[in-house]
């Protein structure tokens, strides 16, 4: 999910379920968004924690470690997601600036990242975005800001 695309319409989220509007493309383009080509499931829908986990396998560079490009993707969309959240039911989301420190390679497996507000504001939303392997070791730390406006 781009977080320039993400978009909250008026009917709200159930409690502790995604917008339906964040994730809804029509089912002809559902294999052509990047979530879903490389694996990434949200496991938990929360404003002050979301989480998703993303296959190592099928997102890896040339030496066979997850891409970082692949962590920025992660990193992303829960941060994208989140910020939806924020400005939900009705309101628009444009990211401004992703930075990615990588701490170390996952090389198989599953990585989780957690997502967590850093600050939730009428314009600016920041979050942090921990990615970890399978083994519960720091791969990569991530902070995404995005412009928010609620409609």
């Amino acid at each position: 999910m781009n977080s320039n695309a993400v978009t909250a319409d008026e009917s709200g989220p159930a409690p502790g379920a995604p917008n339906r509007s964040i994730l809804s493309v029509p089912a002809e383009l559902a294999d052509q968004q990047l979530i879903t080509r490389m694996g990434i499931e949200i496991t938990s829908w929360d404003p002050d924690r979301m989480v998703a986990t993303m296959p190592v396998q099928g997102n890896q560079q040339p030496f066979g470690w997850l891409h970082g490009g692949a962590n920025a993707v992660l990193a992303e969309t829960l941060g994208s997601l989140a910020a939806g959240m924020h400005v939900a039911p009705r309101g628009a989301v444009a990211g401004l600036e992703l930075s990615c420190t990588h701490h170390r390679p996952a090389r198989s497996g599953v990585v989780t990242g957690i997502c967590t507000p850093l600050h939730r504001g009428d314009q600016v939303a920041s979050y942090e975005v921990t990615i970890r392997d399978g083994h519960g070791r720091l791969t990569c730390t991530a902070r995404l800001t995005c412009l928010v406006s609620r409609r």
